[in-house]
């Protein structure tokens, strides 16, 4: 009755000028949507119970909203690797992707090996999902050592090439990240970025590029994680 309720408030606040607005402005292109901005699903989960069995009943809605919501009151700690690749099997735009990946899988102790899976897989949103986990993984992780990281610079190098405009942003972001955790990181984001601007591809170019901009940029700041080593 609860998943009821809920669905049955975000039925209510169903707008379909937001559906076009999402599709045409940002290109957040989905089945079964309402049109419910972000902003106001935060507000709904923070009146939601954060309970798992709720969770997941509104992700088997199929409603879009519905299971955005699910991504903000589900109890990362409580992930398993096949929910995991459930969820990610499904993801049809760089919304859903990125709020699963931000607010839930970095968070879950199954992030580092779902994510290194996801970056070699062919649907273009499942590897978006292992890339933008990497980048949540860089800000969520306050206390893993560099070679966690370091782990991540040969997939970004071997996928570079991939030139669908999802997965290239989510790859550039990851190097980005990487690169901001603290200053040896960074060195060795900018040594990856100059091996990858090396190669004779444009998507590669432009990840490479990119990068280096924010990296070697005077005012480029690192967040010294872990404190322990750099703080």
């Amino acid at each position: 009755m609860l998943a009821e309720q809920v669905l049955d408030e975000l039925r209510g606040k169903a707008d379909p000028e937001k559906i076009l607005l999402k599709e045409t402005k940002f290109g957040i292109s989905s089945n079964n949507a309402l049109g419910i901005y972000q902003k106001e699903l935060k507000e709904i989960a923070k009146r939601t119970p954060k309970e798992d069995t709720l969770a997941i009943q509104l992700f088997d809605s199929d409603i879009y909203e519905a299971r955005l919501l699910c991504s903000k009151i589900f109890n990362p700690r409580n992930l398993t690797e096949q929910l995991m690749d459930r969820w990610t099997k499904t993801f049809e735009n760089w919304e859903i992707c990125d709020s699963f990946c931000m607010g839930l899988y970095a968070q879950s102790n199954h992030a580092i090996p779902k994510a290194i899976e996801w970056a070699e897989r062919t649907r273009e949103f499942e590897k978006r999902a292992g890339f933008t986990t990497i980048a949540a993984l860089c800000m969520a992780d306050k206390k893993s050592q560099n070679e966690t990281f370091e782990q991540f610079l040969p997939l970004i190098q071997r996928e570079c090439i991939d030139n669908r405009l999802y997965v290239k942003k989510a790859v550039n972001w990851a190097l980005r990240n990487i690169g901001k955790r603290n200053i040896d990181l960074q060195a060795k984001a900018i040594s990856t970025a100059e091996e990858i601007l090396s190669i004779n591809d444009r998507t590669a170019k432009w990840i490479a590029t990119n990068a280096l901009k924010e990296l070697t940029s005077d005012n480029v700041r690192t967040s010294k994680y872990p404190r322990e080593t750099y703080g």
